[in-house]
């Protein structure tokens, strides 16, 4: 096991005292850490939005997209170097609103990458509007009269659309957390892990103690393998329980990098080494 604090910035982090995202945070760098993924051989890729805040709190390499536009990057990294070890880090709004059409298609490639939604259940960058998790009826700052669209099942969309790997844990715990990051990360195909987390300062309604009252561990009987249980169980959120945990897993759908000859049969697509005087003069001609 590397030691966490290889994974350490300097950066001073905005968040919001109490926020989630400190505990997705630790997480990760305890997962890369018992992995032992280094630094170099790991990308953080990471929209717009709180979630997408992340790149800048780990040691690692980092690339900040546009709104909604976290996964095509995270693409085209993992197309030209298939060694490195990328994760997305997004949130709700930014994975399954403004980047929905891209999240429906990188399920399509299932390219060996991970993608960390950071759910929320509101717009927490934005000051509070309802987000596609969003409850019915739930007031916001924006939706004063409550919201009048059904919410998005994220885990059921990405089951039906064809995903190989489909979790759900919670900042809750810590423990579970890891382990669910941890085989997301080795998982061979596109992984989707849903957080829950609180939003401190705008979602009154999903808090800390609201997940508390309703989530629940699948216990070892469940089999993930079971596409249709794991359907049903996909459908389940609210009163009643939220099933966390390996919702749904395929171990033989092939990957794109395995149908794709130009990046099958090459160790690395784009055939030169960086440094960082390369990176300079990018910027000093942007400037």
């Amino acid at each position: 096991m590397l030691d966490i604090k290889l994974y350490n910035t300097n950066d001073e982090n905005a968040w919001c005292p109490g926020c989630g995202n400190f505990s997705i945070l630790d997480a990760l760098k305890c997962a890369t850490a018992e992995l032992e993924i280094r630094p170099e051989d790991l990308v953080v890729v990471s929209g717009i939005g709180q979630a997408a805040k992340t790149p800048h709190y780990i040691r690692a390499n980092g690339f900040n997209g546009l709104h909604g536009r976290a996964l095509p990057p995270a693409q085209g990294i993992k197309m030209v170097n298939k060694n490195l070890k990328v994760i997305v880090t997004s949130g709700d709004g930014d994975s399954y609103g403004e980047g929905g059409n891209h999240f429906i298609h990188a399920i399509r490639r299932n390219m060996d990458i991970t993608h960390l939604v950071y759910d929320n259940q509101i717009y927490g960058l934005t000051k509070g509007q309802g987000s596609p998790t969003t409850a019915l009826g739930q007031k916001t700052t924006m939706q004063f009269e409550g919201v009048i669209q059904n919410p998005l099942n994220p885990l059921a969309l990405a089951i039906a659309s064809g995903a190989t790997f489909v979790a759900r844990t919670f900042t809750g715990d810590r423990e579970g957390m890891i382990k669910i990051l941890k085989e997301a990360i080795m998982h061979k195909g596109y992984s989707l892990v849903d957080i829950l987390q609180p939003c401190v300062s705008f979602n009154k309604v999903n808090t800390f103690k609201w997940y508390m009252d309703r989530v629940y561990s699948l216990d070892e009987s469940y089999d993930p393998t079971n596409k249709v249980l794991a359907f049903q169980k996909a459908l389940e959120f609210g009163d009643d329980g939220i099933p966390v945990g390996v919702i749904y897993r395929e171990y033989n759908k092939p990957i794109f990098e395995e149908l794709h000859p130009v990046i099958r049969d090459n160790e690395n697509v784009i055939d030169r080494v960086w440094n960082p005087q390369d990176a300079e003069k990018f910027i000093e001609e942007f400037m």
